[in-house]
């Protein structure tokens, strides 16, 4: 191993020890992450549910797990609804976080945008 590479390694493990301020730009990729978690664990929740309905409807239509064909197909079609419909609600449910938070996210982009050409300029 050259000098070079353990120099690197050894910057890379002192990085880890040391504190790092909290910047704008991290308040900013925070308040990013504070809009979009809730529509994807709602997407990932609410897809999940409607894939196991969707199999459990399945299941019964195969008589796999009783013999009940015809709720069995009902069942399923409900599970084919939640899943058709989880894209949709995540679209409307993430819009709908975006037009609630916009102002805030603007705002702290505009002040690190105008600190960055500040800071360039001289």
């Amino acid at each position: 191993m050259n000098k070079n590479d353990q120099q690197f390694i050894a910057q890379k493990i002192r990085a880890q020890y040391t504190e790092k301020e909290f910047t704008e730009l991290d308040a900013l990729r925070a308040l990013d992450a504070k809009v979009k978690r809730p529509a994807n664990l709602f997407a990932y929740s609410y897809g999940t549910a409607g894939s196991l309905v969707l199999g459990t409807g399945m299941c019964l239509a195969m008589q796999v797990i009783g013999s009940a064909v015809i709720p069995g197909v009902a069942v399923g079609c409900a599970g084919i609804a939640m899943v058709s419909s989880t894209y949709a609600l995540y679209k409307k449910l993430l819009s709908s976080r975006r037009e609630k938070y916009k102002g805030e996210i603007n705002a702290l982009s505009e002040k690190i945008l105008q600190n960055e050409n500040t800071s360039s300029n001289d």
